[in-house]
């Protein structure tokens, strides 16, 4: 191929070909339409880690397409409630949103899936199972059936398992427990005993303040931190055991994004998988500060008891066997993603845990 046709096929190979060329650039730009969207989040602006995700995708996509296709982010409770991003998407009340796919699971528990499920995948499996496994195919296939698209946006990582009033030391004590939690997680506390409750961020402290609920999870150290729920909860346990690497998702309106052009669709894509790198790296480094910060005002960390662990396992699989017999798309999908997990664990456990391991004993002795 000689240089002249080479360009000549750049030209129209979409975005990352405009980098490839200068020349062909100023040509291309001008051949977009300038297209406006709007993004309403989940979440409130002072999350910026996780909120920022939403500002990231727009960021970027101004950015791939030199400032033609502008997207307007939107915090939770401007456009829509923070729990009803995902409807006003399907309803084309806004092109699309930044937000958790288990705050749906009230239409199908499918929804569950698509963030985290108790005792689900590890972040790195959940991006491996998304990105290269069935998890984006099927669920997509799931989301059409509500008019979206969906493409992950942002993993926190394996988050904390929530601040309570009192202790848990043994299962019976979520007895009664009001607990603000998302996901099926709540049905799986609620065969527990506990009473679950479903509160966007925003609305968690001064549930927690006025004894609206015993107890409340969220993300971990660095949003807790800022949400101060330290002022109202003295205990905070680990891990969150139904959250082991949650992912959030940009939902777009199906119709929309099939109307985008091919280069728009492509930039879109790409800046949703830098704001999922990008989360996760921001957390890893601000949560290692944070819960020092909270320690320090006197945060009692307490460990889920084995006992506990493995009741909330035994309820998880009773949950999903339920689900299953009923429902033919999480029966498909939460399979699918079941095996992806049990040979991703397989493999872990022989490199990564033990070299983790290794060093986080170097790391508790000081030597690191």
């Amino acid at each position: 191929m000689d240089r002249r046709s080479f360009f000549k096929k750049a030209a129209v190979g979409g975005v990352g070909a405009v980098a490839a060329s200068g020349l062909a650039a100023p040509a291309l730009a001008q051949s977009l339409p300038k297209i406006n969207w709007r993004m309403t989040s989940s979440f409130p602006k002072s999350l910026d880690t996780i909120y920022g995700g939403a500002e990231d995708i727009a960021k970027h996509v101004a950015a791939a397409t030199d400032g033609n296709f502008s997207i307007q982010t939107f915090a939770a409770g401007e456009l829509v409630p923070g729990l009803q991003a995902a409807d006003a998407v399907s309803a084309g009340t806004v092109e699309m949103c930044h937000t958790c796919s288990y705050y749906y699971v009230g239409k199908d528990p499918t929804f569950a899936i698509g963030t985290a499920i108790p005792f689900g995948p590890n972040a790195r499996l959940s991006n491996s199972w998304f990105y290269e496994g069935n998890g984006n195919k099927l669920l997509n296939e799931f989301y059409a059936t509500h008019g979206l698209v969906g493409f992950i946006a942002g993993n926190t990582g394996a988050q904390m398992g929530g601040w309570f009033r009192k202790e848990i030391n043994t299962v019976d004590d979520f007895k009664g427990v009001k607990m603000r939690i998302a996901g099926l997680a709540g049905r799986v506390l609620e065969k527990l005993g506990a009473v679950p409750q479903q509160i966007a961020g925003g609305d968690i402290y001064p549930a927690l303040e006025k004894g609206t609920i015993d107890a409340a999870e969220w993300v971990g150290p660095y949003d807790d931190y800022k949400l101060g729920f330290y002022k109202v909860a003295k205990y905070y346990y680990y891990p969150a055991f139904w959250e082991g690497g949650p992912v959030i998702h940009a939902f777009i309106n199906k119709g929309k994004f099939e109307e985008l052009p091919k280069a728009y669709q492509a930039a879109l894509q790409d800046a949703c998988a830098f704001a999922n790198t990008s989360m996760m790296a921001k957390y890893d480094l601000k949560n290692p500060v944070a819960i020092k910060q909270i320690v320090a005002q006197g945060t009692v960390l307490r460990p889920f008891s084995q006992d506990i662990l493995d009741a909330c396992f035994k309820a998880s699989k009773e949950v999903y066997a339920e689900i299953s017999a009923k429902n033919p798309w999480f029966k498909k999908i939460y399979e699918d993603q079941v095996a992806f997990q049990k040979e991703g664990y397989l493999w872990m456990q022989l490199a990564e845990y033990t070299y983790d391991t290794f060093m986080m004993i170097q790391q508790r002795n000081g030597k690191l």
